[in-house]
């Protein structure tokens, strides 16, 4: 007869299932966020945990960045930092009572994957956990840039460029009227999808683009640009309406311009000759003369004198056939009914 005997296992289960309710051995179980802590340059993170533990005691906390080596961030008991801090941590540091950290003033050096450990004195195990701390700067606003804003169809190429000035760990997508485009037969997508290349460019290109940049922390949109696609023969009317419209307005401007009344009075000829005492003379027939009347003949002025000049009355000069010449140092013929002396050569009678 064959006899079978239970297995030994559920009874060894209970006897230590009762040792550890009955306090033969005492843990720390300490929980983590289970997922990366997103933390913006300049700003605060909190690495937050919890831990639990039989004890009453106030528990010893350590913290450590995870480098090359670990490096101590802080240690604590309880909410008491203990020792000094590293340069880099001095004010910058806080631990709480459930053993989560905070961190202040963020900076790109802070990031990495964060290690605790909480021990109670009278526990036998230790509780640790482990937190991942990414930094990043924020995206600054970009914008699109492009050669020019209005091209022909069927032209080979035309590239949209997308650009910022700040933000760390940046991805770039693309939207045509609000929808995100993607890579096709036409469209291409430069790997990092800052560039976006319209080969064969079509009337159903035209429309307003813009970039989306976005990082862990940040998301911004560009100003929306458009893109004006013109047919090629709404281009030859264009060209056309501007030859006519440019010969239209030569053929006015050479109808209505003509030479002014200046103009022509200048094109006449400069000088008229005239006879004046059996004498040539060129004048210019733009001068103005006055006109002599018939009582009276132009005066002529006296020749220079040295002695006293006695002013003479104008008189009506003889006829041409009888005037005669006075001989030097005689004296001139006074003439009738004239009681005032004559002047010959600027001596006075």
């Amino acid at each position: 007869m064959v006899s079978h005997r239970a297995p030994a296992f559920p009874a060894i289960r209970q006897i230590l299932l009762v040792f550890f309710l009955s306090g033969g051995v005492q843990t720390v179980n300490v929980t983590g966020p289970g997922e990366p802590v997103r933390g913006t340059l300049g700003s605060d993170a909190l690495l937050s945990v919890h831990y639990a533990s039989f004890s009453t005691d106030l528990p010893i906390i350590r913290w450590q960045l995870r480098k090359d080596k670990p490096l101590t961030v802080v240690q604590s008991f309880g909410t008491d930092v203990i020792g000094n801090l590293r340069s880099e941590y001095r004010g910058r540091v806080r631990v709480f009572a459930n053993g989560s950290l905070q961190l202040q003033g963020l900076r790109l050096a802070d990031e990495g994957m964060y290690e605790v450990e909480v021990s109670i004195t009278d526990d036998t195990f230790t509780g640790e956990t482990s937190v991942n701390l990414t930094v990043d700067e924020l995206i600054s606003t970009p914008r699109v840039v492009m050669e020019t804003s209005a091209v022909l169809e069927h032209m080979e190429a035309f590239t949209l460029n997308c650009s910022h000035a700040n933000g760390t760990r940046p991805t770039y997508s693309w939207l045509k009227g609000g929808k995100p485009l993607a890579n096709d037969t036409r469209l291409l997508l430069s790997p990092d999808h800052k560039s976006l290349t319209i080969t064969r460019v079509t009337p159903q290109d035209d429309g307003i683009y813009l970039c989306l940049v976005e990082n862990p922390v940040s998301s911004v949109r560009s100003a929306p640009v458009r893109l004006t696609v013109y047919r090629r023969s709404s281009l030859y009317f264009i060209l056309a309406a501007g030859g006519g419209f440019l010969f239209v307005t030569l053929v006015t401007v050479c109808a209505c311009w003509g030479p002014s009344k200046k103009e022509k009075q200048h094109n006449q000829p400069s000088s008229v000759k005239y006879v004046d005492q059996n004498r040539t003379k060129s004048i210019d027939p733009h001068e103005e003369r006055p006109t002599p009347s018939v009582s009276q003949a132009p005066v002529t002025a006296p020749p220079p004198s040295h002695g006293p000049q006695i002013p003479t009355k104008p008189t009506v000069p003889p006829p041409r056939a009888h005037k005669t010449r006075p001989s030097p140092g005689l004296p001139a013929v006074k003439p009738a009914g004239d009681s005032k002396p004559v002047v010959k050569s600027g001596v006075p009678q």
